[in-house]
């Protein structure tokens, strides 16, 4: 099996627990498929770098602070990802689809489908929304 590719992955969350989620566009691997926005760790640049870098390219928002949340290995039948995500509740700027694709606010999440990847994380990741316990 490949070495997996890193992927530095961003929740942005505002204070009431929303959380962006983006629709993968047309001529992507699980087009219109919902994710939490990233994209490839370039060589020689940190995962919190390439998140900030992945932020500004695809939706035009500067992305002040993040924390290291969790990473996940996935393999889907196009490649093997390292997925590393980042929780920011600190941004500047409002969200602007610069890539085509939709996004939306999400409380508890409703969109469908999501990538495959995603699904486990959710539950996780109310337990950090909304205080819930293990």
């Amino acid at each position: 099996m490949a070495a997996p590719i890193d992927v530095a992955v961003g929740i942005l969350m505002r204070d009431d627990g929303d959380v962006l989620l983006a629709q993968r566009p047309e001529g992507k691997p699980y087009a219109g498929y919902w994710e939490f926005p990233g994209g490839k760790v370039e060589a020689e640049e940190s995962i919190l770098d390439a998140l900030k870098r992945e932020f500004v390219e695809e939706l035009g928002i500067a992305v002040l602070s993040a924390e290291a949340w969790c990473c996940v290995e996935h393999v889907y039948p196009h490649a093997h990802v390292r997925l590393h995500f980042y929780i920011s509740r600190e941004w500047r700027g409002e969200a602007q689809s610069l890539e085509g694709q939709a996004f939306s606010w999400q409380g508890r999440v409703a969109v469908e489908p999501l990538l495959p990847a995603t699904i486990p994380l959710i539950e996780w990741l109310d337990r950090v929304r909304y205080g819930q316990k293990l």
